[in-house]
């Protein structure tokens, strides 16, 4: 079935936002979400400087600095002169400057799904909302990654920052779905459908929950990264199994694969065609995400194994989130 224009450029946005959080990934295990002092230019410069010796502190408005990072409950005497001259790392700047690049796609789909959804609005007014949402919340991110600078990182900033991308991804999902005359939607036996799309909400909310406790199992591994700079990664498992939350984020996993193993069995017994791409692609992430877990917790925590991770749940959680609005009943039925 071909998209029309309003589900491509929906789609456009989506994937925009996926490869932005693959992207913030590798600036949260690289360390570099601090490359840039200052928001939205990166050293006072629209285009950061290679060294240090480039910088002109007289340009940066350290005592703004300051000011704002007490605003957010961060200490503002961390910030001087001498303490960013000390932390200026060429390559956390530019992976930084790059994460912010990866940025202007986001608003660039996402501002023209919403102008097209105004032709939407007629036949469909929710994917008009959708859209408009999308765009507030890519906003509001925006804003929030101004806060995640100033507060130096902050646990509770950080944790609100990926709800509210895990938001977006529905938001998107559901634009790109809708934004046509028949959408794709799974053949349910009409007395199973009520079961089958109750499972898979229930899916959706249990990797939304995982994805909570991985954001906060994330924020230990910063930590860790900070206040122990001469351990090994390999040493962190230890320091984590001391964690309620990581122990709860890597016991949660199970639920998720059994969840999974339930889309596949619930899609073979009353879909027609079985569970499709659809389902079959939900069940082969997880898997591939118990692995990846597996390889964390028993082997080493290694950076591109983290990047994968949390990229790949965000992957996840749109084909979840396309799966719950698949189930939905309708008219026109198609398998996919």
């Amino acid at each position: 079935m071909s998209m029309t224009r309003f589900q491509k450029t929906a789609v456009a946005a989506l994937v925009s936002v996926l490869f932005l959080m693959f992207v913030g990934a590798i600036v949260r295990v690289t360390g570099s979400g601090m490359g840039c002092p200052d928001w939205p230019t990166c050293w006072g410069c629209l285009i950061p400087p290679t060294s240090v010796e480039e910088v002109d502190f007289d340009r940066l408005p350290i005592e703004r600095f300051q000011q704002k990072a007490k605003r957010m409950g961060r200490d503002p005497s961390t910030i001087t002169e001498e303490t960013l001259r000390a932390e200026f790392n060429p390559r956390h700047v530019w992976t930084e400057y790059v994460n912010r690049l990866c940025s202007l796609p986001v608003g660039f789909f996402s501002l023209a799904t919403f102008i097209a959804a105004f032709w939407q609005r007629p036949k469909r007014p929710l994917v008009f909302w959708m859209a408009f949402g999308s765009l507030v919340v890519v906003l509001v991110n925006a804003w929030m990654g101004a806060r995640v600078v100033y507060s130096g990182l902050h646990p509770g900033v950080l944790t609100t920052h990926l709800a509210l991308a895990m938001a977006l991804t529905g938001m998107l999902v559901y634009c790109a779905w809708r934004g046509t005359d028949r959408p794709w939607r799974a053949d349910v036996e009409p007395s199973k459908r009520g079961v089958v799309r109750f499972w898979a909400g229930v899916l959706l909310v249990v990797i939304v929950a995982e994805g909570i406790l991985g954001a906060q199992v994330r924020e230990i591994t910063d930590e860790l990264a900070k206040s122990h700079i001469d351990m090994p990664r390999s040493g962190w498992i230890e320091e984590l199994e001391t964690s309620w939350v990581y122990l709860l984020h890597r016991s949660f996993s199970w639920v998720i694969l059994g969840m999974a193993i339930l889309t596949v069995v619930h899609g073979r017994a009353h879909v027609r065609g079985g569970p499709g791409r659809v389902g079959w692609v939900i069940f082969a992430i997880v898997v591939i995400q118990m692995i990846l877990g597996l390889v964390m917790s028993q082997v080493h925590i290694y950076s591109w194994v983290q990047v994968l991770h949390v990229g790949l749940a965000a992957v996840l959680l749109t084909f979840v989130w396309l799966w719950n609005f698949g189930l939905a009943p309708g008219r026109e039925t198609s398998q996919s």
